[in-house]
């Protein structure tokens, strides 16, 4: 999970990036505490969808929020000074509205704001817990949710060594569906054993969704959840999808062959390859994003295909996508520390779709591959 020493240097990060004015802040988006703080509720959990709120002071005080099941419900112990927790439910008595026991907590730490001047993450924080700050509209009078959110760009190493973990659980999946798949067998067949091997190597209960979807000549392009369809000899399979832990996650794609591809398809599973490779040379701190899509796209413009459909990436982290977007009229310019999905695709009616992927970290001479899984048909 994040340590104490990354979640130290957020804070830091952020208070450098706000006016001197400011003295404490309200976060409120479930991914912002837990990047600040590493409380995250566990999403396989009887409070999953709850959330806590956090309050920093520039003095460097961290005070968490929550009720008690929230609180229990944590995948580890966050690094806060100190933790206002709200008795919501004891196995005795009938259970009120569970925000209201949240906003209670806040109201309680109200007093010792007042009179300084602090931001509240306006984005996520409800009217009703506004209300209970009573204070002046100017607690809104800066984005502080885009402060953030800006910020979360630039990775600290342990985002690095968590995005690592989630990377290395999505390895494994696609490497056990290059074992599973074949004629006979359902989308949902297939899912389930890449999600087995997903989690176990994670070494843990995680989430593992995106796209699980058979194509073929007729219907070259589409994703979604795994359904009840039948592969059959000819259909491809793309594999594109996440392992998230901690809140984190991975993001990368292999297309599979049912069966014995056929020769245009590997023409075409090639030709992507070389779009993927091409954007992945040109990926360092200081380039366009618009520049990576155009790498990627030239590719298979010059082998006679029209330009890349979709993006050619995105950034990852605690969102999916987030900034940079990796298309032709982006105004993103890659950061060193930018976590980014690099993703062509190639989908041809009467042969097929393909689409291949990989995880890069910017750095300022060029990019580090986090991903590892084979690229390959068969």
């Amino acid at each position: 999970m994040l340590t104490a020493d990354g979640c130290l240097a957020r804070r830091y990060r952020l208070w450098d990036a706000l006016p001197q004015e400011y003295d404490w802040v309200l976060i409120a988006d479930p991914r912002h505490v837990h990047y600040f703080s590493n409380f995250w509720v566990n999403p396989i959990s009887f409070s999953t969808c709850e959330r806590g709120l956090l309050l920093l002071e520039r003095s460097g005080q961290s005070t968490l929020m929550a009720d008690n099941f929230t609180r229990r419900s944590a995948v580890a112990d966050p690094f806060v000074d100190e933790e206002v927790l709200g008795k919501w439910y004891d196995h005795k008595h009938s259970v009120m509205n569970r925000d209201h026991v949240l906003f209670a907590q806040l109201k309680s730490l109200a007093p010792r704001l007042k009179g300084r001047r602090g931001l509240v993450e306006a984005e996520w924080l409800p009217v009703m817990a506004a209300d209970e700050l009573d204070l002046a509209h100017e607690c809104r009078a800066l984005e502080l949710g885009s402060v953030v959110r800006q910020l979360r760009r630039q990775k600290e190493p342990d985002e690095i060594e968590l995005l690592t973990r989630c990377m290395q659980a999505c390895d494994a999946g696609h490497a056990q569906a290059l074992k599973s798949v074949r004629p006979g067998m359902t989308e949902l067949e297939l899912y389930c054993d890449v999600q087995r091997a997903a989690q176990l190597a994670a070494g843990l209960a995680s989430v593992v969704y995106g796209d699980f979807r058979a194509v073929n000549a007729e219907i070259p392009k589409r994703g979604g959840q795994p359904t009840s369809y039948v592969l059959k000899e000819g259909d491809m399979f793309i594999l594109d999808y996440s392992v998230m832990i901690g809140g984190y996650r991975s993001d990368f794609t292999n297309t599979l062959a049912v069966g014995e591809p056929t020769s245009n398809q590997i023409e075409i599973f090639e030709t992507d390859k070389s779009a993927l490779l091409a954007a992945e040379a040109v990926t360092k701190a200081g380039v366009r994003a618009a520049d990576v899509y155009r790498a990627a796209s030239k590719v298979l413009e010059d082998a006679g295909h029209a330009p890349l459909v979709h993006h050619a990436g995105h950034g990852l982290g605690l969102a999916h996508p987030e900034a940079p977007i990796l298309v032709a009229e982006s105004d993103d310019v890659l950061l060193e520390g930018d976590v980014v999905t690099i993703e062509p695709g190639l989908y041809i009616e009467g042969i097929g779709g393909v689409r291949l992927e990989h995880n890069v970290l910017v750095t300022k001479s060029g990019s580090r591959r986090l991903s590892s899984h084979e690229l390959r048909l068969r």
